[in-house]
């Protein structure tokens, strides 16, 4: 197994690649990897839609000091996970940190379930997830790290959920296996399940009245906060993971101030 001090365990001159970089909790983690010292930070973002997003997001990376690339994907395709990678190591020549926080929500009944939002649903949150770990596996510098972000849902008895926290679930799998298989050399891989964040990512599921009733259910935190994650939380504990605790491995750690355990 690598060995290395603790100190080289920092954003510090690090090359961080975030995949849907660019907005919500995805862009947040991009200015903060460039504000906590990291070199240069390849912002991945979807589609068209999200370009404007990802400039803005690419300026502020910018305006903290660090080096900045944007990469437009897909990454239910795996030819564009492997694009995205080669594109970061080709202008940065490696990567240490690889963070993705894509997916999407579909909320609905069970009957209302159609094949193509199972196909859609998968695609984005499962096999994405897969590849984006299969490649980082590939080609992350030893002593890299990678997480992922999926859902507290995994701990939650609810309904309507069921394709969205079903098709993350895998990921706690692809987590443990890929950190048995890449702790020689020295990786850590984490998966991070945020509580309902105070995002428009939660809000374009919700309804008033499912939106009051999902905080209200938060709000049984023992914390009582607002009823909703704050996402700079998230931030916070994905950094400490990706840095001085890079000994937490192959763990899936809700982080929604108790509203759900597991």
């Amino acid at each position: 197994m690598s060995t290395q001090s603790l100190t080289s365990h920092t954003l510090k001159d690090k090359v961080v690649l975030v995949g849907g970089g660019a907005k919500n909790l995805g862009g947040l983690l991009s200015r903060h990897f460039a504000e906590a010292g990291a070199s240069a930070v390849v912002i991945h973002y979807n589609s068209d839609a999200t370009h404007q997003a990802a400039e803005e997001t690419l300026a502020a990376v910018k305006a903290a000091g660090a080096k900045a690339l944007m990469v437009q994907g897909d990454l239910t395709q795996v030819s564009e996970v492997t694009r995205l990678f080669d594109a970061a190591i080709e202008t940065f020549g490696r990567v240490d940190v690889a963070v993705n926080t894509t997916g999407m929500v579909i909320k609905k009944s069970l009957p209302e379930i159609s094949e193509s939002d199972y196909d859609k649903i998968f695609a984005i949150n499962s096999k994405a997830a897969f590849f984006f770990m299969q490649e980082a596996g590939k080609k992350l510098s030893d002593g890299g790290k990678l997480c992922t972000i999926v859902t507290s849902l995994l701990g939650a008895f609810t309904g309507y959920y069921s394709i969205y926290a079903g098709s993350k679930a895998p990921v706690e799998h692809f987590t443990r296996a890929a950190a048995k298989e890449l702790g020689e050399r020295g990786i850590s891989v984490t998966a991070v399940a945020p509580g309902p964040m105070e995002t428009p990512f939660f809000y374009g599921q919700e309804t008033q009245e499912s939106a009051h009733y999902n905080q209200t259910a938060a709000a049984l935190s023992p914390f009582t906060r607002t009823g909703l994650t704050d996402p700079q939380d998230i931030v916070t504990l994905v950094r400490y993971l990706v840095t001085e605790g890079w000994w937490i491995t192959g763990q899936t750690i809700l982080a929604n101030g108790g509203y759900t355990t597991k």
